[in-house]
C-alpha cells in the first residue's frame, strides 16, 4: 500500500539535462526530507542485468531480478546520489551513457515499471519525500502536494550533460552526447506505457539559462508556498 497519501511528497520530473538530479538534491536536503532518483532504479536494474546476462528482453528475468535488488541511496558532500547495490557502491558504473541508454530501454516495458512501481512509492516516508524522474507526478504520485516538470534547450541540455560526463571521467564527444540525448527523448516521450510528459497540474520551468542556484530559488518559493497554504 503507498503512503502516498500520508505523506507529504514533492516529484521534480523532465527530462536529462534539466538539472532535475541537483535540485532534488538540494531540495532534499533543505527541507530534510527523504529523496529518490526514480532513474538510478532503472539504472541501477539495466546494470544488474547486463553483470548478469541477462538479456533486456527477457522479460521475465527482468522482473525477477527487480524484485530482488538489495539497492539504497545516500547523498555525498557535492549533493551527487551514492548508488548501493548488494553494499557496493555503483555511482560511477550506472552513470556511463551505455547504462543510460539501456534504462531507457527496459524502462519502457510496463512489466518492468510495474514491477518498480511499490518499490518507488514506499521510499514515501516521514518526514516527507522530494522525487526525480519522469513520470513521479503522473503516475508514482499523482497526489503529490507540488509537482513541477523542468525542461530545457536541446543544447543546454546537451552541453550540461557532456560536461558532467567529463567530470565523472567518461569520454564522449559533444555531438555523441546530443545524437543519444535526443534519441533517449523520442523513447521516454514515444513509449505507451508511463511517457516522458508533464502531469496536467505540474508547474512547468525553463531552465534554459539559469543556473541551478536560480532554479532553486524558484523551487524553494514554489515549496514554501505550497507547504504554507496547507
Amino acid at each position: 500500500m503507498s503512503n502516498e497519501h500520508n505523506i507529504s511528497v514533492i516529484t521534480i520530473d523532465g527530462p536529462s539535462g534539466t538539472g532535475k538530479g541537483t535540485l532534488c538534491h538540494m531540495l532534499a536536503k533543505k527541507l530534510n526530507w527523504n529523496f529518490l532518483d526514480s532513474g538510478a532504479i532503472y539504472r541501477v536494474l539495466a546494470y544488474a542485468a547486463i553483470k548478469s546476462n541477462i538479456d533486456l528482453n527477457d522479460v521475465d528475468s527482468l522482473v525477477e531480478l527487480a524484485n530482488q535488488l538489495d539497492l539504497r541511496f545516500d547523498v555525498d558532500k557535492t549533493q551527487s546520489s551514492i548508488v548501493i547495490l548488494d553494499e557496493k557502491i555503483i555511482s560511477n558504473e550506472i552513470r556511463k551513457e551505455s547504462t543510460g541508454q539501456n534504462a531507457s530501454k527496459i524502462a519502457a516495458i510496463p512489466e518492468v515499471r510495474h514491477a518498480l512501481l511499490e518499490r518507488q512509492r514506499a521510499f514515501a516516508t516521514p518526514p516527507g519525500l522530494v522525487t526525480d524522474g519522469r513520470d513521479m507526478g503522473t503516475v508514482v504520485f499523482p497526489k503529490a502536494k507540488l509537482k513541477i516538470f523542468l525542461y530545457a534547450s536541446d543544447e543546454e541540455r546537451a552541453n550540461r550533460r557532456y560536461l558532467q560526463l567529463k567530470e565523472s571521467g567518461n569520454n564522449a564527444s559533444l555531438a555523441q552526447v546530443m545524437e543519444e540525448l535526443l534519441k533517449r527523448d523520442a523513447r521516454d516521450t514515444a513509449r505507451s506505457h508511463s511517457p516522458l510528459l508533464p502531469a496536467v497540474d505540474a508547474i512547468k520551468l525553463d531552465t534554459t539559462g539559469l543556473t541551478i542556484a536560480q532554479v532553486f530559488a524558484n523551487v524553494l518559493q514554489l515549496t514554501n508556498d505550497r507547504l504554507n497554504c496547507n
